[in-house]
């Protein structure tokens, strides 16, 4: 039972870092995030689905999934709301950054907009995500948690995205 506590657990605790990671689907548009600056290799920044209301939305939307769980479940994990709301918060901001960062690199390794990449697309926001909630939740990062995090995170991001290719909201299904 304690087991099924502890996955149940990182789950919520992961939930900021996925709201956040999905919303630009819904509140995404607007300007590009990297601007339309290109570098010497033709391609944008990040490229053109990367947006500025998109990117601020998802950080919106994360931290506010963050707030809301360290209400509803102070224990989580840590038993302390404003740790929780914190590493909540961190895990939405590098979700995004995370995301910014892999389109960063696809880009310099000639993959265009909306073509796969099975790693990046997969887990460059999850990645970004436990960089940037390190500090305010070290405790949890044990060989266990993090392997269970990293592979849950994969399978509901393939499937998820999978549902949003196939509900129309997105153009591609990774």
């Amino acid at each position: 039972m304690k087991n099924k506590m502890i996955f149940l657990e990182l789950l919520a605790f992961m939930l900021p870092c996925y709201i956040a990671n999905a919303a630009p689907v819904l509140v995404g548009g607007g300007g590009r995030l990297d601007c339309g600056i290109t570098l010497g290799d033709g391609m944008g920044l990040f490229g053109k689905t990367k947006t500025v209301q998109g990117f601020l939305g998802g950080i919106a939307a994360g931290v506010i999934a963050s707030g809301l769980i360290s209400l509803w479940w102070p224990g989580l994990l840590f038993g302390n709301r404003e740790v929780l709301f914190l590493s909540g918060s961190m895990l939405a901001v590098g979700a995004l950054v995370g995301d910014a960062g892999g389109s960063f690199i696809k880009r310099r390794m000639g993959v265009r907009p909306g073509m796969h990449s099975r790693v990046l697309d997969q887990m460059d926001f999850v990645m970004g995500a436990l960089v940037f909630a390190y500090p305010f939740a070290k405790g949890i990062y044990t060989i266990p948690n993090i392997a269970f995090i990293l592979i849950i995170s994969y399978l509901l991001h393939v499937g998820t995205n999978l549902m949003a290719n196939r509900a129309g909201l997105k153009k591609v299904p990774w």
